[in-house]
């Protein structure tokens, strides 16, 4: 048989990308070696994101994202198939048992501090060591066997082919391309494969991914309970407790035992004890269920997303403990990649290559290339990974791989601005959004000129010479960007400017203007003098980032605020871009081994002779400054030391 799109896997991350694919148009199929044995089936349900405290940025991100999906995917399900999926937006409580004295939360989602007397009012019949909490209003639940059974009926519905109790043994490869799949009944062949076989991966291919068993038992509600029954999920140490209509599901051991079957006393006894520790009055309530499965555990923790070595195969695998979470966002980046082969910036830190070591004969280096070609623009040269790890730029929970950020202003033509954004390898482009909606001269046309599909627009509020002007603009901004489909863009870049002379940022104006827009949702990069105090107050009401100057605007007299900007690198806790003032590929990599974490150039490049050569060289000029920034200079010494040693030399 031959399919289109073939899933390897029919757990939910197989069945939500299947049912994507489909709604979208494609012919799929999805192989499943046991339904029942999925890790869906293991699951408590919980969407945590925020009561997990996932330390990497990349996956907050992605989890986020997907929780915010949530409502109108189950909703999508709900009506193609007349089911229920138990979501259910109820918050997450996590008490605790000490107070370390720390009562902050690193979360970006709303997050509240509950103490002893309040979370015992809240949550009555929590155990009497609980002596405070946490409260997460935007975590949730779904009933995850419900959800299996929704997905598996609603891929029935929409015309994907299931195949249950299909094992596959092998993939077939020739030259860069999978040509089928060894099953147990004979070949299948298709244009396009999926794994998402979830922690048996590693059984068909080398992908690092292992089963991480997880022991879990439910227990039931009795009709008259003593106390009110349990309203919401208490997320607790090595513990939860969901409350379901009619149960409470505790869960869950994880155990590196690979593919060892059945629950054990010792585990279902560690999670009585603790679950009970939590929430005491359980003890009464019968004993319902017990039962195990198999997460897919990658070594760090984090699922295994996009191509692969195979030009027709897509990894989607190793989600772990968020499998039920990552559903949505998974299907819908999988689908972006297959059918459109549209990669978001997120996927970048998922890709199976982190797993993948250089040989020692060949360290990978930045390209250089010194052909010319178009006129006198140099031909631009794919850029490799750098040789030495690096984290991505992450901006309000959104994940960017260049550190150059670019402008559309002061260029000659629309040409050369688009010649220019190409060749800086850039991924944000800010935008004056009154002179887009003037059109003024050099913004015609503007908003068909640049794929915003692959940069993300970053409106500025250029012109505005108060608080009041800039908060109104930014709001058209966010218009602005929403017309060119980036709905969920809240980006502004804040400029508040009085001083037409030398163009220097109004402090006063700025933070107002800052706490204001913080207020509405808007993700801030305010533009600012180089003042390490304003820096960290403008941090303290929420902005994203802080983006002091190197010197005036549009001057390109380079860093001539050196010393603040490192103070301001110090103590900042979000994104420092460097902006306005650098003038040259050299300033530009000074910048960034300050420890700048972007740069934003416009004016250096527009009014170059040849604005494309200029965008490119202060690519490489940024992505040098990171390399020497994350590499350390050597120490600066007041006397001489030879490269060369000074014994064994000739003698006469």
């Amino acid at each position: 048989m031959t399919s289109e799109t073939l899933i390897i896997g029919g757990g939910v991350i197989g069945l939500a990308i299947a049912i994507e694919l489909k709604l979208r148009g494609a012919s799929v199929t999805v192989l499943c070696r046991d339904f029942q044995a999925a890790a869906t089936h293991a699951a408590a349900g919980m969407l945590a994101p925020d009561a997990e405290k996932i330390p990497n940025e990349a996956m907050r991100s992605l989890c986020w994202r997907s929780r915010a999906l949530y409502p109108d995917w189950t909703r999508k399900l709900e009506e193609l198939t007349g089911l229920n999926t138990g979501y259910r937006p109820c918050g997450i409580l996590a008490p605790v048992f000490e107070e370390a004295g720390g009562q902050v939360s690193s979360s970006a989602s709303p997050a509240y501090w509950l103490n002893k007397e309040v979370i015992h009012q809240y949550q009555p019949g929590l155990g009497a060591e609980v002596v405070a909490g946490w409260w997460y209003p935007e975590d949730a639940q779904v009933d995850n066997k419900a959800l299996a059974q929704v997905l598996w009926t609603a891929a029935e519905s929409v015309g994907v082919e299931l195949k249950d109790g299909i094992t596959v043994e092998g993939f077939l490869q020739q030259q860069g391309q999978v040509v089928g799949v060894q099953t147990n009944i004979g070949m299948i062949r298709a244009a396009h494969y999926v794994l998402a076989s979830g922690a048996w991966s590693n059984e068909l291919l080398p992908v690092p991914v292992r089963p991480r068993k997880g022991q879990m038992l439910s227990v039931r509600i009795p009709e008259f309970a003593p106390e009110l029954p349990l309203k919401r999920v208490l997320f607790g140490q090595d513990i939860y407790i969901v409350p379901r209509r009619d149960r409470l599901v505790i869960g869950a051991t994880s155990e590196d035992v690979g593919f060892t079957p059945n629950n054990t006393p010792d585990g279902i006894q560690t999670l009585l004890q603790a679950a009970i520790r939590l929430y005491p009055q359980l003890k009464h309530y019968p004993i319902q269920e017990f039962w195990w499965g198999f997460r897919p555990a990658t070594p760090d923790e984090l699922p295994i997303l996009g191509t692969s070595h195979c030009q027709n195969l897509t990894f989607a695998t190793g989600h772990y403990r968020n499998g039920i979470l990552l559903a949505p966002v998974t299907a819908a980046l999988i689908a972006d990649l297959i059918l459109e082969q549209k990669s978001d910036p997120l996927l970048a830190n998922f890709h199976y290559s982190r797993f993948q070591s250089q040989p020692s004969t060949s360290t990978p280096m930045l390209t250089h290339s010194a052909n010319f070609s178009n006129g006198n623009r140099p031909a631009i040269s794919p850029q490799q990974p750098l040789p030495i790890q690096d984290s991505p730029l992450i901006i309000a929970g959104k994940t960017f791989q260049s550190r150059l950020m670019t402008g559309t202003g002061k260029y000659r033509s629309i040409e050369e601005m688009q010649q220019s954004v190409a060749a800086s390898d850039c991924q944000i482009v800010t935008v004056a959004v009154r002179r887009v909606q003037t059109k003024a001269p050099g913004h015609e046309g503007l908003a068909e000129a640049l794929d915003w599909t692959k940069i993300w627009m970053l409106p500025n509020t250029a012109g505005c010479q108060t608080a009041e002007e800039a908060i109104r603009v930014a709001r058209l901004g966010r218009e602005m960007a929403k017309l060119l489909g980036q709905e969920d863009n809240n980006f502004v870049k804040l400029e508040v400017i009085p001083d037409l002379k030398y163009l220097l940022p109004d402090p006063i104006g700025t933070l107002q203007a800052a706490e204001q827009l913080v207020k509405e949702g808007f993700a801030v990069l305010p533009y600012i003098n180089a003042d390490p105090m304003l820096a960290k107050r403008l941090e303290e009401v929420g902005c994203a980032t802080v983006m002091p100057l190197a010197s005036p605007i549009g001057s390109g007299q380079g860093l001539k605020t050196t010393a603040n900007i490192q103070i301001i690198i110090e103590n900042a806790g979000v994104p420092v871009v460097v902006d306005a003032g650098i003038g040259s590929p050299s300033e530009a990599a000074q910048a960034m081994e300050l420890g700048a974490d972007a740069l934003l150039i416009n004016s250096a490049i527009a009014l170059s002779p040849n604005p494309a050569a200029m965008a490119r060289a202060m690519n490489l000029a940024t992505v040098a400054g990171r390399l020497a920034y994350l590499a350390g200079r050597m120490p600066i010494k007041d006397y001489a030391s030879p490269s060369s040693p000074l014994t064994g030399t000739i003698t006469s």
